[in-house]
């Protein structure tokens, strides 16, 4: 069995851009500028700049929901692709198939509610309250170790 799964955290480098398939099927391509998690030594981190499709529902959601800088986070699958440029080279590119698409900053940084959309509507979170604590006397005697 194969599996394929990614997931990435970054900032939209442009807006979404839509469009529709011949049947009418909605695709958006974005790209996302995502920080590498270390740096050399006296360097900065570098930045890796990722293409991303969403298809349908999810496609929709991120292109009126999402724009430049804003924070997304994604899962999906890699995908490569093969293709011949105009000059007629052959070139490779990989991109992200998006299943899911999630706000990245909080709803008082001016994003969403940090749910993901799967092209479902879906109730919102329980509210989170704070677990009561108990207090328990065990004398080190009755312990097993």
């Amino acid at each position: 069995m194969a599996l394929n799964r990614i997931t990435i955290m970054g900032r939209m480098t442009r807006d979404p851009e839509r469009r529709e398939t011949p049947n009418g099927v909605a695709v958006t391509s974005f790209t996302l500028a995502v920080d590498r998690d270390y740096a050399p030594q006296g360097a900065n981190r570098e930045t890796d700049f990722i293409d991303c499709v969403a298809w349908r529902n999810t496609a929709e959601f991120a292109y009126k929901y999402f724009g430049k800088g804003k924070m997304a986070v994604v899962d999906g699958r890699l995908q490569i692709r093969d293709w011949t440029d105009k000059d007629n080279n052959k070139r490779r590119s990989a991109e992200i198939v998006v299943d899911n698409i999630y706000f990245g900053e909080s709803k008082k940084d001016g994003d969403g509610n940090g749910q993901p959309y799967t092209g479902q509507q879906s109730a919102p979170a329980p509210a989170y309250t704070e677990p009561e604590y108990v207090n328990i006397e065990i004398d080190d005697g009755d312990l097993p170790f």
